[in-house]
């Protein structure tokens, strides 16, 4: 799976590469321009990692409008929950902070690459919000069109947990409220995942929270 890195920032771009090479062929850029350079050289790729200095509204409508297929991650030094929002609005998924560690930026491309959204635990509390009263978002987010129906093979405990993912709690909180081991928290979501063909933790709270009575 190919992946480009576009950033004006050398050691943070190389620092991003480091990680991500061991799971990806990576490629990387410095401007936009270069960007476009590296396309009509006919390199396709699966995911575009961009520095948020580098990319505004406007384009990320441009490159969602020329490569729907492409999964757009943007890293921004300074995260704000409202903008994340907006791009999540137009198309993007993935939204962390620059210096994200390595471990956690490992882990956040492989989620968008097997088709989730990755996004802090604030901003994934806000989105959930507004999605119970507005239409889904438009991001590729699985269907919840029957939640009784995907929810009805759960065990207690993993109805449990889908409740507290819900509710927007990380792993560890789950695991602490629970009284049970993070890694015990991660193979019951494993499992939740598999009976209600949901990808990730913001379509389990959007499948949960729409089962919910007005």
């Amino acid at each position: 799976m190919n992946l480009i890195l576009c950033c004006g920032n050398i050691s943070l771009r190389e620092r991003w590469a480091a990680t991500l090479r061991t799971l990806f062929t990576v490629y990387q850029t410095s401007t936009l321009q270069d960007l476009r350079i590296l396309v009509g050289q006919g390199v396709s790729f699966d995911l575009l990692f961009v520095h948020r200095a580098l990319i505004d509204r406007e384009i990320v409508a441009y490159i969602r409008e020329r490569q729907p297929a492409c999964k757009l991650f943007i890293l921004s030094d300074r995260p704000d929950d409202a903008e994340g929002l907006g791009f999540l609005r137009q198309g993007v998924v993935g939204y962390a902070n620059s210096y994200i560690n390595s471990e956690r930026l490992l882990e956040a491309a492989r989620a968008i690459a097997s088709g989730s959204v990755w996004i802090n635990q604030q901003l994934m509390q806000r989105l959930i919000a507004e999605s119970a009263h507005a239409a889904p978002p438009e991001n590729g987010e699985e269907s919840t069109d029957n939640p009784g129906r995907q929810l009805a093979n759960l065990s207690n405990r993993e109805y449990q947990i889908a409740g507290l993912v819900a509710e927007g709690l990380a792993n560890l909180e789950i695991a602490e409220q629970l009284g049970i081991t993070e890694r015990t928290v991660k193979a019951h979501l494993g499992a939740i995942y598999t009976k209600t063909a949901i990808r990730s933790r913001l379509g389990l709270a959007l499948l949960f929270n729409k089962k919910k009575p007005a």
